[in-house]
């Protein structure tokens, strides 16, 4: 694990990447940080996490690197020990954790919920939505000792994912104060995390519905060897991707409320 500070003093800011191998997005927009030598007002670590799953470029090499903050991963998994050091770097710190996927170029984000830190920063970021997950976070980076925004930030290993992730991670400095000027506070989406949907066994998948966009009940959302699957109710899609999960699409999504942030800088959600 490579970290690196911008400023000096104790950080209580922090930007992750690397936490999977196949995005690297976030490590561009990290390396980029650290060479414009940003003249930061607040220091902030800058964070690689798995730096050998990156050189490997596969996701883990042992175990999923974001599950791995419990006890369930075997003791000699390269991530187990990676996890408690990574743990330890952002405790107490406000992190932004930078991420890819296969299911959408529109980068959203995602926290277990909306305190106060939430609620202040993640409209400022250019995302589409945010995703709650609720207080299901056995094992990932959010059980840590720290506030934890994630950010997908496009298809893994685009250009586009590259950029979305430095512009977010600038977007992030300034919102915190760590960097000066202003950003635009914009009224966003949220969506409560459901269960997931499950992949029947095939050879080859689809995927009609589009993340974020209503599924109606009966509405033919993917395909398994060219079956249509239909839902049984209706659901927003979240993380939706024909091969980005081995055994589900996604989630299923319910749609919370419309997180609005008035003159004083307040965020409120409120219900539409």
């Amino acid at each position: 694990m490579r970290v690196e500070q911008l400023g000096d003093g104790e950080a209580d800011l922090a930007i992750v990447a690397a936490i999977h191998g196949d995005e690297p997005g976030g490590v561009e927009a990290i390396d980029r940080l650290r060479s414009n030598g940003a003249n930061v007002e607040r220091p902030v670590k800058l964070i690689v996490a798995n730096e050998k799953a990156l050189d490997a470029g596969e996701r883990y090499l042992d175990a999923d690197l974001n599950r791995a903050f419990d006890e369930d991963v075997p003791e000699d998994a390269h991530e187990r020990e990676l996890a408690r050091e990574l743990a330890d770097a952002v405790q107490g710190c406000t992190v932004l954790s930078l991420h890819s996927t296969q299911s959408s170029a529109r980068p959203f984000a995602i926290s277990p919920g909306l305190d106060d830190s939430t609620r202040a920063i993640v409209p400022q970021l250019s995302v589409a939505a945010l995703v709650r997950t609720g207080h299901d976070v056995e094992g990932r980076l959010f059980a840590t000792d720290a506030t934890i925004i994630e950010v997908e930030t496009g298809y893994q290993r685009s250009v586009e994912a590259a950029e979305n992730a430095y512009r977010i991670a600038l977007e992030f400095l300034t919102a915190t104060g760590a960097l000066p000027g202003y950003t635009v506070s914009t009224d966003l989406s949220v969506y409560d995390l459901g269960e997931p949907v499950e992949k029947p066994p095939a050879d080859e998948y689809e995927v009609f519905a589009e993340n974020f966009t209503h599924v109606d009940a009966g509405e033919t959302y993917a395909a398994a060897d060219g079956e249509g699957l239909t839902a049984d109710e209706g659901f927003y899609p979240v993380l939706f991707s024909a091969y980005g999960y081995e055994h589900i699409f996604g989630y299923t999504g319910s749609f919370a409320g419309t997180l609005q942030t008035t003159e004083d800088g307040t965020a409120t959600l409120t219900a539409d």
